[in-house]
């Protein structure tokens, strides 16, 4: 059957491996949630699927779970009470011993009968991509659109180009070889065999904001290559992942497969099970994205696993000149507005010299730049529906909190306002807050104030702008940097100083792409050279120490 299922996916799998040597536009899923492309019923068969869940217990069996939990809160307001299996650390041993049982078989499926279980895997999460959008939306704010694209069809295609490059090293050596040396009277012959081979059991520890898009590389890279996967959802944001580890034990299962391969391990808030999950001798990987503090720590104390981590960073822009002012106006809008910020890749920290910029129209001011910017996100958000589209939902208090205490750093250029929202009364929306400070403040732009909230830093020059850039980042990370400039020896000189910090540069983004977004099998996200990410989306460096080759050899 695992023959079978590569077969019926390998158009899609030859499209992922073409793309990521390529890097030109690809995309196997479609983005768009329209029912020209999805058919007439999806959505509303997807939000009855979603709500078909609520108030429910979810049809887990999970080994070592001790009762069940109910832990999301939708930031839209709406009750979920969904009813997970509850793991605590009392039930590890029964939990990765589980785990561990089918990884032999799984390791002889092979490289084709692996890839082709994953493929099928997510071509189902690919059915159901309406349902899963709904979960996303009403675990982690973000609006349906932005939550079917980068939490459906982007997330999606970030699991495929992970698994496109981990079938490409995984196939970098030959199954078998004949090894032949010169000796007198008849050579000395052996036959070799190389088997890819898991490292043990992979964790996957999902953050609040982007449950799937950035949980699933790390468990598709970690499941392809012959682990065992056990997936630990952030509290606020299970619905999602629970979903996956349900299609991933249905698929296992069908193609013959112990399901524990996949299991879910759902805690309570404040339970702390990923600390003493983390350093079990058992887990030999682990993905995480979410808190410098926590991201360190792993790091640190899980020794006995690869510790691959997405934490903060402060993610810049500098902006010299332009000759589209209202453009560039218009671009960092949006950048500032999408998501309330509350992604890893919005830019905070925005460098103007003291002096102005020149534009198109002219000779701008600090002060007319910060006017032009906060005029550009007024007309963006102005009408309240339509804002709401763009913003989403305040993912949790902490997000509230932080924004009420930004305002005090310095002046205020553009003052955070609340919007209600027409279709979810209790939702809290939010939008960005525009502060202006002084390149002394380092204490305050020199680290995170992740959510709705930006800096208008004045420097005294480019050149100032330029070096504060390179120094953040280095410090404190980054997982974007863009430049706004006519001059190009500025350009140069952005360039070298984003080599130097480790960050990806975007130059002079007018259009309708932006410095928070990024494109499978094109764009790679984060660096791993960098505080703020110890890995990147996707590489050969992501997937290669997920596995090892083993050989065996005999005479013949």
């Amino acid at each position: 059957m695992t023959t079978d299922l590569l077969s019926s996916h390998r158009e899609r799998l030859d499209g992922a491996l073409k793309a990521i040597h390529d890097r030109g536009y690809h995309s196997a899923f479609p983005e768009s949630p329209s029912p020209r492309v999805y058919g007439e019923t999806a959505a509303a068969d997807g939000k009855a699927a979603f709500e078909a869940h609520l108030g429910t217990a979810y049809p887990l069996d999970i080994p070592g779970a001790r009762g069940t939990v109910v832990t999301e809160q939708s930031p839209y307001g709406i009750a979920m009470e969904v009813a997970y299996p509850r793991v605590v650390e009392e039930g590890l041993d029964e939990l990765l011993a589980a785990a561990r049982q089918g990884l032999a078989d799984w390791r002889r499926a092979g490289i084709d009968g692996r890839t082709g279980v994953t493929l099928e895997i997510l071509d189902r999460l690919h059915r159901r991509i309406f349902e899963l959008a709904n979960a996303v939306q009403h675990t982690s704010g973000q609006a349906f659109v932005m939550a079917f694209q980068a939490g459906g069809a982007h997330a999606l295609d970030r699991a495929l180009e992970a698994v496109a490059y981990a079938y490409e090293e995984m196939n970098r050596y030959p199954a078998t070889a004949t090894w032949e040396k010169p000796a007198k009277g008849d050579p000395i012959r052996m036959e070799k065999t190389f088997t890819v081979t898991g490292r043990g059991v992979a964790l996957v520890i999902g953050c609040n904001t982007f449950p799937t898009w950035n949980s699933w590389p790390g468990l598709f890279a970690s499941l392809v290559t012959g682990n065992a996967v056990v997936v630990k959802p952030h509290p606020l944001a299970v619905l999602p992942l629970a979903i996956t580890v349900e299609v991933c034990r249905e698929v296992l299962a069908e193609a013959g497969f112990d399901p524990n391969l996949v299991t879910l391990a759902t805690e309570r808030g404040g339970d702390g099970l990923a600390k003493p999950l983390a350093q079990r001798p058992e887990v030999k990987l682990i993905d995480f994205t979410g808190s410098s503090e926590f991201g360190v720590w792993l790091e640190q104390n899980a020794t006995q696993a690869a510790v691959f981590t997405e934490k903060a960073g402060v993610n810049a822009v500098i902006i010299d000149s332009t000759d589209s002012f209202k453009a560039l106006c218009n671009n960092l809008a949006f950048t500032l507005s999408l998501y309330s910020g509350q992604m890893c890749t919005t830019t905070q920290n925005l460098f103007v010299p003291a002096g102005g910029i020149e534009t198109d129209e002219g000779h701008k001011s600090l002060e007319e730049v910060g006017a032009g910017i906060a005029a550009a996100i007024g007309r963006l958000l102005g009408d309240d529906a339509r804002a709401v589209e763009i913003l989403g939902g305040i993912v949790n208090q902490a997000v509230i909190s932080r924004l009420e205490l930004a305002g005090e750093y310095g002046d205020v250029v553009l003052p955070s306002r609340a919007i209600q929202h027409p279709a979810f009364p209790e939702a809290v929306v939010r939008t960005p807050l525009l502060v202006a400070i002084d390149a002394e403040d380092a204490d305050l732009y020199g680290r995170e104030c992740f959510g709705p909230v930006s800096f208008l830093v004045k420097t005294a020059d480019t050149a100032q702008s330029i070096e504060l850039f390179r120094s953040t980042v280095i410090e404190d990370g980054a997982m974007t940097a863009g430049i706004y400039s006519t001059d190009p020896k500025v350009l140069d000189e952005a360039r070298d100083a984003a080599l130097d910090a480790g960050v990806a540069l975007s130059e002079n983004l007018t259009g309708q792409v932006f410095v928070n977004q990024s494109a499978a099998f094109s764009d790679f996200h984060g660096t791993g050279a960098n505080p703020a990410a110890n890995a990147t989306y996707t590489d050969g460096a992501y997937v290669a120490s997920r596995f090892r080759v083993i050989q065996s050899r005999r005479h013949v």
